[in-house]
């Protein structure tokens, strides 16, 4: 296998994309609002994968945070609240909150799981700062790095009772930056006495299967190259402090805050000591360009990623009742 999970074009599987993936064999896909129509389509596209690939255990992703990153929505699908709606019910009541997160984890997980999707790139563990670009702000659990945690475990918990796996991100905290890496390349000058507050999610949630990097410059870890591309920050910091042994998986390697094209971006991203490059665009030419640049999948990569998709177990619950108890909850608020 590639380290690499590649986007798709559309709603089906072209011809050179099938041709393309059978000889590239990635790890996994991706999917976007581009590749989502209802939900038998989608269901027969998820099975197509996994048919082209021989993988039961594929990795296939979506972002459903809820809010305003969702890929599934209405009318095909219901909406789903963002991070900030459970970070208000715990200022009136703590418990109720973690009760309502796990419930609309579990949820989104057999909602997701219901069409073959088996990893949800949530929850965001960044802590918001009175300056945190918008991007983060309106999808993240708060400025408390012990209810980030808490909310954090407890949608962590529901998707994997949904029967999908969880993606922590974007480490090593993207709550400093103050302009959106979508577009630029935040730099945080906090010094690593005050990073402290940031990094407290992560270590307290270290065990997660999966965990995402953020494309961004840290001052007082590593001047030079962003989270996604230094290996200080990846084996010093998220493998030695915080203590994290799960996949780890690049943010979108074509986001502009990385400089270069996609395949030198990606080989310094495994180089650095990323487990999987993130590539979402499923643009033909850069995904043969980043094939080609990557050698297979180193064997601690592997096994890291078998651990993250064994974890995931048969889905349970009542999809109407646990919409129910969360909305119940949230109306504490």
């Amino acid at each position: 296998m590639k380290p690499v999970i590649f986007g798709l074009a559309g709603p089906v599987l072209t011809d050179d994309e099938h041709a393309f993936f059978a000889e590239a064999r990635p790890v996994g896909f991706i999917l976007f609002g581009r590749n989502v129509q209802t939900r038998a389509q989608l269901r027969a596209l998820t099975d197509s994968l996994r048919e082209l690939t021989g993988r039961g255990d594929l990795p296939v992703l979506i972002d459903q945070e809820g809010g305003p990153v969702a890929r599934l929505r209405p009318p095909e699908w219901p909406p789903f609240p963002a991070g900030p709606a459970f970070d208000r019910l715990y200022d009136a009541a703590p418990m109720s909150a973690i009760q309502a997160a796990r419930a609309n984890g579990q949820a989104l997980g057999l909602m997701l799981r219901e069409v073959g999707v088996t990893v949800n790139c949530a929850p965001l563990l960044d802590v918001v700062q009175p300056d945190t670009t918008e991007a983060i702000a309106k999808r993240a659990y708060g400025a408390d790095s012990m209810r980030v945690a808490a909310l954090g475990r407890a949608t962590l918990e529901g998707l994997a009772a949904g029967g999908v796996v969880g993606v922590v991100k974007h480490m090593p905290g993207h709550g400093r930056a103050r302009v959106d890496s979508h577009h630029l390349l935040p730099r945080v000058t906090a010094s690593a006495a005050e990073m402290e507050v940031d990094l407290e999610p992560f270590r307290t949630l270290n065990e997660a299967p999966m965990g995402m990097t953020s494309h961004i410059v840290f001052d007082c870890w590593d001047a030079e190259q962003p989270a996604t591309l230094s290996s200080v920050i990846i084996e010093e910091l998220i493998r030695g402090r915080i203590g994290f042994d799960g996949l780890l998986l690049t943010d979108d390697i074509d986001m502009k805050a990385l400089s270069g094209n996609p395949a030198d971006k990606a080989a310094g991203a495994i180089a650095a000591g990323c487990d999987v490059v993130l590539d979402c665009w499923a643009r033909m030419d850069e995904m043969r360009a980043i094939a080609e640049r990557l050698d297979d999948m180193a064997p601690r990569s592997v096994e890291r990623l078998a651990s993250a998709m064994a974890s995931i177990g048969e889905p349970e619950g009542d999809f109407d009742a646990l919409i129910a108890r969360r909305d119940a909850f949230l109306a504490l608020a």
